[in-house]
């Protein structure tokens, strides 16, 4: 599987980069989005609409999070942080449901092979 290999590594390179590489947001802020966990209000809504709801998020969002100080740079880094995390919880999944499935199907052939 090597093309799964190169995708899983270019992913993982993607993820590494938007959360400890240079940015404007705190590692740690960023981090926190990725995972869409232990951040205050309004910034907790905005990247909770991400994660869950994108087209949920209104202008309003975007505004009360600036109004708490956070500049245009941080939001849109802490967004794209949120949106790649809830990306790779989803490709995860997906991975672990295809994994699952294999499983069940190899054991399926064994059993049918094997009858008791």
């Amino acid at each position: 599987m090597v093309i799964e290999d190169k995708k899983r590594t270019a992913h993982r390179a993607v993820v590494i980069r938007v959360l400890e590489g240079d940015g404007r947001a705190a590692r740690a802020a960023r981090r926190a989005a990725f995972e869409n966990a232990g951040l205050g209000e309004p910034l907790r809504t905005l990247i909770d609409k991400v994660a869950r709801q994108p087209t949920r998020v209104t202008d309003e969002d975007i505004a009360a999070v600036l109004a708490s100080g956070e500049s245009e740079d941080q939001i849109f880094e802490l967004v794209v942080c949120a949106a790649i995390g809830a990306a790779t919880r989803q490709y995860e999944t997906a991975l672990h449901a295809l994994e699952e499935a294999m499983i069940g199907k190899k054991r399926s052939e064994h059993a049918s092979e094997n009858p008791q």
